[in-house]
């Protein structure tokens, strides 16, 4: 049955996107943004695979990372466009990346890819990889590049190096520091035209992404979608709401776009503590023109807080209400990675309340409470109507047409009666804890009743039976798993079953390294507690004249191992050098493949041996070090018992550090 369904799915799927219409209408998907700035560890294709069956529940879309080789020898996020036929990126290599997107698909998730065709990347100034695909070579010229790039720079360049660019000046706006492209060029269209079809139907994306649309005409976009057959398409055109319509129209709505101004309104009344900034027809989901067009946000990664040197404009607080607010509404809602991560149960539940009511990307709004304070819109689903409150202070509406199905800090859901369903506030999803869900009855039937089972079976008359607003416990049990199904009790009859499935998953096992023996020059990281087991840590180490870590920042991955955690949780990592230098390093820095303070530490003067954390000081701090518990407790270990690090005995229940025949990990 399950090939069944991915075989429909992916039918429905290639049949769908020939038609090429933007965005399609009544859509009551939610797509996921997979990556915020400098996410490399946590965007990985790998660790994106690994959540396939968590978000197939909720997300329809995921939107990742622009997933072509850079030229850049350290991480990238992508927007630097070198190769397109070559899949091997920052985020992991060209088979990591087929998998993710197979394993979303047999899960009914499309992957979104971020295609970045405004500008491309030189080796020099006009320097562009030949790239040969299915027999095909493809390689952009200098003519390829617009007249007037970067303010007439380009140009100068050519003269002064016999080099001809194009006769066209920008369509559009210009990208500095690259060449941006000619889309007025044959050669320019047959790649891009080539590439899309690769990224769909070679690799098996769904959709597209566009990066800085405003940097050419917008009938090149409805062109390249017509040509790749795809059907979902969003364009980032950062401007004002006519502008964003008006480009909307360019591309003979073949293509749907952020909406800008509908963040914009959510930071304001935010930001400005004025909820009732979020009355705004300044936004496209207001018009029901161009709501199937609105792919709603309320942060991304150009717009989040990244460090102090790069504050950029984020929500500065009420994420949660935000996201509520976004979830509720129509248009394409676009949650933001961060925010899914810092709070995945809480969205989730969101999103199970859009569903329940039926909320689509076309659905009607109306206002229903706007202060200063707190801010109330009436959303019209297909199945209820769903009220959304944001702000503080508020009075529920009548008891008697709505029923409270969530709340949170500054947000509450409330549903209309007439639904008739059961609502379950705690979302499908892996916890390692009791959980506690509160069972609503939504019924004009006041005397209704909910009946659940915990078994996977269907509940009837005679199953467990609870008053609306009644919280369950649902006991943790590790390794296993709990389906709690859930009806509606009228009069004896039961109707409107609804699921959730709890996983309690066996706790995982990260087995420490030991380097190999060998080395003539090493030093120890602690690393801070945000860096968990998945970060990849890297050493750059050098002197006046050498280079001991290859010579290409972020330096050397593979001979730095994660050796041990101490009692914070901090990962302790060794750095071994195996090379021919004699000379001992002056310098060393480790890092997690990223710039920022956040991601390095500051230069430290190497000591063999020594010990470094993120701190201030320079210097090799020896009080770090910890012994060597293994070998302490070495003669009290019998073979498959396991000891913590005070070489005491713990069962299989124990949850840290543990010694068991010889080698040390952490069981979460």
């Amino acid at each position: 049955m399950k090939k069944f369904y991915s075989t429909a799915f992916a039918l429905f799927m290639s049949t769908s996107c020939m038609l090429a219409q933007g965005w399609p209408a009544n859509y009551s998907g939610v797509m996921l943004q997979g990556f915020y700035w400098d996410s490399y560890t946590d965007s990985k294709w790998t660790k994106l695979e690994k959540l396939a069956d968590d978000l197939s529940q909720y997300f329809s879309l995921v939107w990742v990372p622009q997933s072509g080789k850079c030229l850049e020898s350290y991480n990238t996020m992508g927007y630097t466009p070198y190769y397109y036929f070559n899949q091997n990126s920052s985020f992991g290599t060209e088979a990591q990346l087929r998998s993710m997107i197979q394993t979303f698909k047999e899960k009914n998730i499309g992957t979104i890819a971020d295609v970045v065709i405004n500008h491309h990347n030189t080796d020099g100034w006009f320097n562009m990889p030949a790239e040969t695909y299915n027999g095909v070579t493809y390689q952009l010229k200098s003519t390829d590049i617009v007249g007037d790039d970067d303010d007439g720079a380009t140009l100068t360049q050519a003269n002064s190096s016999g080099v001809t660019l194009s006769t066209n000046n920008d369509e559009g706006e210009g990208w500095l520091g690259m060449r941006d492209l000619d889309h007025q060029s044959s050669n320019v269209q047959t790649i891009v035209k080539a590439y899309e079809k690769y990224l769909k139907d070679d690799l098996g994306y769904i959709g597209f992404r566009y990066d800085m649309v405003k940097g050419f005409d917008a009938s090149h976009i409805a062109d390249y979608n017509d040509a790749s057959g795809i059907e979902y398409s969003v364009g980032e055109y950062w401007d004002n709401n006519t502008k964003i319509e008006n480009w909307i129209d360019a591309t003979n709505k073949k293509s749907a776009a952020f909406d800008f101004q509908f963040r914009y309104n959510v930071r304001d009344a935010i930001n400005k503590s004025d909820w009732s900034q979020l009355k705004s027809d300044n936004n496209l989901v207001h018009d029901e023109n161009y709501r199937q067009y609105s792919v709603t946000f309320v942060e991304n990664h150009d717009t989040q807080y990244r460090d102090a040197n790069n504050p950029l404009d984020p929500i500065k607080k009420d994420t949660l209400a935000a996201n509520a607010y976004l979830l509720a509404m129509p248009g394409t809602p676009c949650v933001f990675y961060k925010h899914y991560l810092a709070y995945p149960n809480e969205i989730k539940a969101m999103i199970d309340a859009r569903k329940a009511a039926g909320i689509t990307n076309t659905s009607s709004y109306s206002n229903f409470r706007s202060t200063t304070a707190y801010f109330a819109n009436k959303v019209s689903g297909s199945k209820a109507n769903l009220i959304v409150y944001v702000g503080s202070g508020f009075t529920a509406p009548s008891t008697s047409l709505y029923k409270q199905i969530l709340s949170g800090p500054n947000y509450a859901y409330y549903m209309s009666l007439s639904a008739e369903i059961p609502f379950i506030d705690q979302p499908s999803g892996s916890y390692d804890t009791d959980i506690k869900t509160t069972l609503t009855a939504v019924s004009e039937d006041a005397n209704a009743k909910l009946v659940y089972t915990l078994d996977g079976t269907e509940p009837t008359a005679s199953s467990t039976t609870v008053n609306s607003g009644e919280t369950i416990t649902i006991a943790y049990a590790q390794g296993t798993s709990t389906t709690l199904k859930v009806a509606l009790l009228k009069e004896g009859t039961v109707s409107s079953s609804i699921t959730r499935t709890y996983t309690f998953p066996t706790p995982k096992q990260i087995e420490f390294e030991t380097p190999a023996t060998g080395y003539t020059y090493t030093a120890y990281f602690v690393a801070p507690v945000t860096w968990g087991e998945s970060v990849d840590v890297y050493a750059w180490v050098w002197d006046s004249n050498n280079n001991y870590t290859g010579g290409n920042w972020p330096g050397d991955n593979e001979h730095v191992y994660c050796i041990g955690q101490n009692d914070n949780g901090q990962y302790i990592w060794q750095w071994c050098y195996y090379g021919e230098l004699t000379s001992t390093p002056s310098n060393i820095i480790f890092n997690n493949g990223s710039g920022g303070t956040n991601n390095q530490t500051n230069d430290k003067i190497f000591t063999n041996g020594g010990w470094y954390q993120m701190s201030s000081t320079t210097s090799d701090e020896p009080t770090l070090g910890v012994d060597d518990i293994e070998s302490q407790i070495s003669s009290t270990i019998n073979k498959g018992t396991r000891y913590n690090l005070s070489g005491q005995h713990v069962t299989e229940g124990y949850k840290g550090i543990v010694i068991q025949n010889g080698k040390k990990f952490i069981v979460k």
